[in-house]
């Protein structure tokens, strides 16, 4: 069965839904650290404690088998303010890149905000944005929830859910 959040947000009553697709096909599970908001089509994604590969290949398996399912387009947005370290390098950042890059193909066009504000997530976030440029999945790295939201267009309050802890 999947799992969402059933966590109000406050900005026009939206929550994270469950998602009916996916129970329908009673094949996806979502992890703990991601809701899918599909009245907005958003999905955030907030790596708590260390960002690793297990990390990064758990949220591109989801991702991947989302996009397989829904066949309609979604936004992205990482959260990685709860992140307290980063067990990565630039060869596994561009691996994942060109593999979304690959895997995504010429499907309708999204965008993906990264919320960072550790140096080494910002730098991986640009590579991830400069790897996938000229391809439908816009990456933007992002040190402002403000700024995010409104790339993204969503309220504010969605990318807010469980923030404060963070803070």
């Amino acid at each position: 069965m999947a799992r969402c959040s059933a966590r109000a947000a406050d900005a026009g009553g939206h929550r994270a839904r469950q998602l009916s697709k996916i129970n329908e096909m009673n094949n996806v599970k979502l992890p703990p650290d991601v809701e899918f908001y599909e009245d907005i089509r958003l999905i955030v994604w907030r790596p708590r404690g260390l960002v690793n590969k297990a990390a990064l290949n758990k949220i591109i398996t989801v991702l991947g088998e989302l996009e397989t399912m829904l066949k309609e387009p979604f936004n992205r947005f990482s959260d990685t303010v709860g992140a307290d370290a980063v067990d990565l390098n630039f060869e596994y950042i561009i691996h994942v890149s060109l593999y979304r890059r690959s895997f995504y193909g010429k499907l309708p066009p999204i965008k993906s905000a990264i919320l960072a504000t550790d140096a080494t997530l910002i730098h991986y976030g640009k590579v991830h944005a400069l790897l996938t440029q000229g391809s439908p999945i816009n990456v933007r790295v992002f040190q402002d929830r403000k700024e995010a939201a409104r790339w993204l267009g969503v309220p504010i309050a969605i990318l807010v859910a469980d923030a404060d802890q963070y803070q």
